[in-house]
């Protein structure tokens, strides 16, 4: 496939059943018109995963707490300070006991911010980008068998409680290749953050977006790389792991007329 192909944009988008057939064409949303931009949504993924920081520090009298005075000059010895009735030195960050010569202090600033408007212009973009074959293949994902860009679904999705019934509606969509190469991705972490709770590393696949769950959320969450996310809670980083546009990306038409609605207005066509 060329690359004009593959950052062509159709006016029309198939809307297929569980079964894989295509039962609808519906005029493309205008969502998708909005500009892909990498840049914007990079800013926004870094807004997203530092605002869940949490500013650390130390005491502000930690290694001060002593009577210790300095001795003043004439001694011969450094003028720091020193615990009464002794030579031994206190306070100091080279002393036992002393202080840390630079502490983590809890007025750092360790979040970065975007303006309101940018973020959502941000998520416009993420979910533009969903519908490039060149921005969704760059990421890696596989694209073989997937007939169109987006995906688009019945709203019966939202109502399979059975994995192996996900599994095979992914199947006949096409998006199971992915599935697979996600599985074969899964790797054990290197370093210490095996024994701190995160022992494997996931590549990410398909992303569902569904407009409510009646049930898709506990019958996909076993499957490798595989996430649900409602339009409430859609945000940057569902779409752009890593804040890499591009995410193979499942909607159901209720999500994807949604989205519209509440999106639309940022588009300039």
């Amino acid at each position: 496939m060329s690359l004009l192909e593959e950052i062509k944009l159709e006016k029309e988008v198939s809307i297929f059943n569980l079964d894989g057939k295509e039962v609808e064409r519906i005029e493309l949303p205008s969502i998708f018109y909005t500009p892909v931009r990498p840049d914007l949504i990079r800013r926004a993924v870094l807004a997203l995963r530092t605002s869940s920081l949490q500013p650390k520090g130390t005491d502000p009298l930690a290694g001060l707490r002593t009577s210790a005075e300095s001795w003043g000059v004439g001694y011969g010895i450094a003028r720091v300070a020193r615990i009464k009735g002794g030579s031994r030195a206190a306070r100091v960050p080279q002393a036992v006991g002393g202080r840390r010569v630079h502490p983590p202090r809890v007025d750092r600033k360790i979040r970065e911010f975007i303006n309101r408007k940018e973020k959502r212009l941000a998520l416009a973009s993420a979910i533009a980008a969903t519908a490039y074959r060149y921005f969704v293949s760059k990421r890696g994902h596989k694209l073989d068998n997937v007939k169109s860009l987006p995906v688009v679904v019945t709203d019966d999705l939202e109502e399979l409680e059975r994995t192996h019934k996900v599994r095979e509606v992914l199947m006949k969509l096409g998006l199971w290749s992915d599935v697979e190469r996600a599985y074969r991705g899964i790797r054990i972490r290197a370093g210490k953050g095996k024994m701190r709770g995160r022992r494997y590393k996931k590549p990410k696949s398909v992303l569902i977006v569904i407009s409510k769950d009646r049930g898709i959320v506990k019958a996909a969450r076993n499957l490798p790389g595989v996430d649900v996310a409602t339009v409430d809670i859609l945000n940057v980083e569902h779409l752009a792991p890593g804040g890499v546009p591009g995410r193979l990306t499942l909607f159901t038409y209720s999500a994807l007329k949604a989205l519209d609605e509440k999106l639309s207005k940022l588009v300039r066509r």
